[in-house]
């Protein structure tokens, strides 16, 4: 092995390290009650070390957000890889996002950076581009099912892909998200089971999406 090879190969070790470490720190305290000093400790690293790898805290925190995306694209690839019909696929892909909540809670609240955008100032490019690949990979294998959907004639064909997609993720993260944050009250005061009318829910949204020729041949999926 070269000199420069171990380096680099010294390097990804390092790295890993803060990841692991910024990992635990981020899942006990989330990001705002989280400081770079407890990761360098818990890293048993100097803080100036962690900055020569991130440029910020919330660089690091998008860090470990793409380990679980990474994680989540993995459940998705389990999920289409079974050889079964392209309908199937497509709710087999809903199943493991709901998997992958159940899961892998931590990594599901880490989403919600997004919706605090005080906090994207702190994000370097670099570190938004990389989000931004990562999420392709996920997109672009949703997006491509439904293509394939429609191609078959399973999906009407005047749908557009793109916002089939986005309609899919939306409905069941929508729900997701109350059962990470509300779950207790619809179960308690309302009466309704979230789990349930997830299920629900993911039907109506693809029966609307669906042929008359779909609906009958699939009506059993349904069931």
């Amino acid at each position: 092995m070269g000199i420069a090879e171990r380096k680099e190969r010294e390097k990804e070790a390092r790295r890993g390290e803060i990841l692991e470490a910024a990992e635990k720190v981020f899942f006990e305290k989330g990001l705002n009650q989280a400081t770079m000093d407890e990761i360098a400790a818990e890293a048993e690293l100097g803080k100036s070390t962690l900055y020569l790898y991130y440029r910020s805290k919330e660089d690091l925190y998008l860090a470990v957000m793409m380990r679980g995306s990474e994680v989540m694209f993995r459940l998705f690839m389990e999920a289409t890889s079974t050889g079964e019909p392209t309908l199937k696929l497509i709710r087999n892909l809903g199943d493991a996002y709901y998997e992958f909540f159940k899961k892998h809670r931590n990594y599901f609240r880490m989403y919600y950076f997004f919706e605090s955008p005080d906090l994207h100032t702190q994000v370097s490019d670099e570190m938004k581009a990389a989000c931004f690949r990562n999420d392709e990979k996920i997109w672009g294998l949703v997006i491509g099912l439904i293509r394939k959907a429609i191609a078959e004639k399973v999906f009407r064909d005047d749908i557009d892909p793109q916002q089939t997609a986005v309609i899919l993720w939306a409905n069941a993260n929508g729900l997701m998200r109350q059962m990470d944050r509300m779950e207790p009250y619809w179960r308690d005061a309302m009466k309704i089971d979230l789990d349930a009318t997830l299920r629900r829910a993911n039907t109506f949204v693809l029966q609307g999406m669906m042929t008359d020729k779909a609906k009958k041949q699939f009506a059993g999926l349904f069931e």
